[in-house]
């Protein structure tokens, strides 16, 4: 079996994902940082769950190269 073209773009496009999550959450600190601590810090976990959510299909499509 032939190496795909659809793994190295996946991984492009998950190093894309991250990049874009991380610059959207950032972007909100001075908004967040105003917060009691205990909000933060729920915050903060969820939009590092988050991020993961768009992976499942992207993987699936690598792995076969169908979205479902």
């Amino acid at each position: 079996m032939t190496p795909t073209w659809r793994k190295p773009a996946g991984a492009f496009a998950i190093i894309g994902i991250i990049v874009i999550w991380a610059a959207i959450v950032a972007s909100l600190s001075p908004i967040v940082g105003g917060w009691h601590w205990i909000v933060q810090t729920i915050f903060y976990l969820i939009a590092g769950i988050v991020w993961i959510l768009p992976l499942k299909p992207l993987l699936l499509w690598m792995e076969t190269g169908r979205w479902r």
